[in-house]
């Protein structure tokens, strides 16, 4: 399963994405920061799983619709940062969904998330993402998890990486930094975290009009 996972800064890149999917060939297109209502119903043979509704720049999830079979879809709100509460508020930070491998009959959970800016603090994140887990794992208990997104996490990763693994998950960077704009703000936002899946690889692709870079997880449920 390859799975890509983009913030389009403010829906920017979204003029990027047909290009981006054929020449990459995924199965599932995870994106952040995109303008809902301007999204098209299809992009490249991925078919729109769901977009939130309920911020004015939010997730989205498209899917091959002749590999996999939406059972059921959440969007999820998640505890809000000062930023969030002043200025944009934002109700849904993770988009899921429960999918069946027509295929196979596997079933997986997928989703696109966007952690809180950077001037909230770490903490905010980390409880962030463990709810955002957790949300996701009562769509089917015992599937495997894979949230893949912006986590606004440059540093002190290794606090992250234990947080996680003593959630039960696991964090997974990709090969190269995946925000470059500014210098000082420089290093790995974009990354997965999963549990049930072996996770190949995760690569960084070329930089497009975004301040972030797009990444390729290359995934298969254990």
């Amino acid at each position: 399963m390859k799975v890509i996972s983009y913030n389009l800064r403010k829906h920017r890149a979204a003029s990027e994405l047909v290009a981006l999917v054929g020449r990459h060939d995924p199965d599932i297109l995870c994106l952040q920061e995109c303008d809902t209502a301007a999204l098209p119903e299809s992009i490249d043979g991925l078919s729109l799983v769901r977009a939130t509704s309920g911020n004015r720049l939010g997730l989205a999830m498209y899917l091959r619709s002749n590999q996999f079979r939406v059972e059921r879809v959440r969007t999820i709100g998640l505890k809000k940062s000062l930023h969030d509460r002043v200025l944009k508020p934002a109700e849904e930070r993770v988009l899921g969904a429960l999918l069946t491998n027509i295929d196979t009959g596997r079933q997986v959970i997928v989703a696109s998330f966007h952690a809180a800016p950077l001037t909230a603090l770490n903490s905010l994140r980390r409880n962030q993402i463990r709810a955002g887990l957790d949300a996701l794992q009562a769509l089917a208990p015992g599937k495997p998890v894979l949230m893949v997104g912006d986590y606004n996490y440059p540093v002190f990763k290794e606090n992250l990486g234990q947080t996680v693994r003593d959630h039960g998950y696991r964090l997974t960077l990709s090969d190269d930094r995946t925000y470059t704009r500014y210098r000082v703000f420089r290093g790995h936002y974009d990354f997965a975290t999963s549990n049930g899946f072996d996770i190949a690889d995760i690569t960084t692709l070329p930089q497009g009009t975004s301040d972030h870079r797009p990444i390729l997880i290359t995934a298969e449920a254990a």
